[in-house]
């Protein structure tokens, strides 16, 4: 390397990073993987996805590395917020979940990485460099399994055609008054159609009806059904 190449890499700041994860040992052990790569300075740690938010406002990173099972708020509905609040901090997931549908819902979201800890030792590197460079990486063999899974043929638990709607709206995050707006129903009449839906597919708190509707694809449908359908 040349001397001005020295010079200009010596002076280039390095990629500023915060890591979000309920666990001191595992910060820790994070924290030493990534001081130890050139170019790469842990700024900031946080427990929780407010105390994160809060590292994020104030260290102003240029990539988090976001843990997906946090006990209070869940990180993987806070990934919009932290997009649409703070978008020059790219997201990386690290989680033990190597479901495909918490991997399409955290990219859908806005995350630029998506990487299991069982593999953080060899990937969280890349997969921060490639954030910051605003390319997305997500681990190979969760990739792998997503590309050969065969597409859904739809719920297959009896839903209406008014469920499905109903249970989509769930999934894109509306109240029942929203959903009770869009499509030209009571309040009484959306929380009737929502308990229909969790004793069908089996699934009672939000979390776990975004995760159904993913599973099957009902969010990729275009967005929101037509309103004014009979109910």
């Amino acid at each position: 390397m040349s001397e001005s190449a020295d010079s200009r890499a010596a002076v280039e700041a390095p990629i500023r990073v915060v890591i979000a994860d309920d666990h001191q040992v595992v910060r820790t052990g994070l924290r030493m993987v990534l001081d130890a790569e050139a170019g790469l300075e842990v700024v900031a740690e946080a427990g929780d996805v407010p105390s994160a938010l809060r590292a994020v406002r104030s260290h102003r990173p240029h990539v988090l590395v976001l843990d997906l099972n946090m006990p209070g708020e869940p990180s993987l509905q806070a990934i919009p917020r932290f997009v649409a609040e703070l978008p020059e901090t790219a997201i990386v997931v690290l989680t033990m979940q190597q479901d495909p549908a918490f991997a399409r819902e955290a990219l859908r979201s806005g995350a630029r990485g998506y990487v299991l800890k069982e593999a953080a030792d060899d990937e969280l590197v890349q997969a921060v460099r490639l954030a910051h460079a605003g390319r997305t990486y997500l681990n190979p063999e969760l990739g792998a399994r997503m590309a050969a899974e065969p597409p859904p043929s739809g719920p297959p638990d009896d839903l209406t055609e008014r469920e499905l709607q109903v249970l989509r709206l769930i999934a894109l995050g509306h109240t029942n008054s929203e959903i009770a707006q869009q499509l030209y129903l009571s309040v009484r009449t959306v929380e009737s159609h929502r308990a229909h839906i969790q004793q069908k597919v089996r699934r009672s708190s939000r979390a776990e009806l975004v995760r159904y509707a993913l599973d099957h694809r009902l969010i990729d449908a275009g967005g929101p059904p037509p309103s004014g359908a009979a109910a």
